[in-house]
């Protein structure tokens, strides 16, 4: 039996390249001490939004997070967290509020990593969801590489954060021994030039000072 034909195969691969993805946004971004940073996204009644965040850089690795829905209500509270997630589907329309705050910190800035996804993706294949066949053995391929590519797509951007963060941390730790190796450099040339006065004052005659004798 001969393989699909190339006419099906780029349909069904323009199929999986044309998928639509929910609306969001990804960003990182600079929060400094003391300081709050908030984003605001319009959401539909019923539609689900997810939240992920992660700090990179600074501190503790950590910030306090919360969001509010249209009416002021605090929906979600975390405090001093390094990296979460929540989702949540929306009770009503309007625009949420999700915010970072490093007001907890007097004197170190973060670097706050987060991605906003609002909406359900929809299916890769037409009436997906409604059909009573069976998918074929191309539909069938097609969905697995599009959830493998998410899968991907996941692993490296969690990578890619991994990578951030353990750069800063070497930064930081390089600064750290560059700053202590001066330190130690200064140190022994003041101890080394303490010692050779001493020791000159060792070798260094001294005259005694006669008195005067009145007769």
């Amino acid at each position: 039996m001969g393989g699909p034909r190339p006419g099906c195969a780029l349909l069904l691969l323009l199929l999986l390249l044309r998928a639509g993805q929910p609306r969001g946004a990804e960003l990182t971004f600079e929060l400094p001490d003391s300081a709050r940073q908030c984003f605001h996204e319009d959401v539909d009644q019923g539609a689900r939004f997810s939240l992920d965040y992660q700090v990179i850089t600074g501190g503790h690795y950590d910030v306090d997070c919360y969001v509010e829905d249209p009416q002021g209500n605090v929906i979600y509270r975390e405090t001093k967290k390094q990296y979460d997630s929540f989702t949540h589907r929306a009770a009503v329309k309007g625009v949420y509020q999700f915010c970072f705050s490093n007001e907890f910190s007097t004197f170190s800035h973060k670097t706050v990593y987060f991605d906003l996804q609002v909406g359900d993706e929809p299916p890769i294949l037409p009436d997906m969801g409604h059909r009573v066949t069976a998918l074929t053995q191309m539909e069938s391929a097609c969905v697995t590489i599009h959830e493998a590519l998410k899968t991907v797509i996941d692993s490296q951007t969690h990578y890619r954060l991994r990578e951030a963060q353990d750069r800063a941390r070497a930064e930081d730790l390089n600064s750290r021994v560059s700053y202590w190796s001066v330190g130690e450099t200064i140190v022994l040339f003041v101890a080394s030039f303490g010692q050779v006065l001493l020791l000159k004052s060792f070798f260094t005659e001294k005259r005694p000072i006669g008195r005067a004798v009145h007769s």
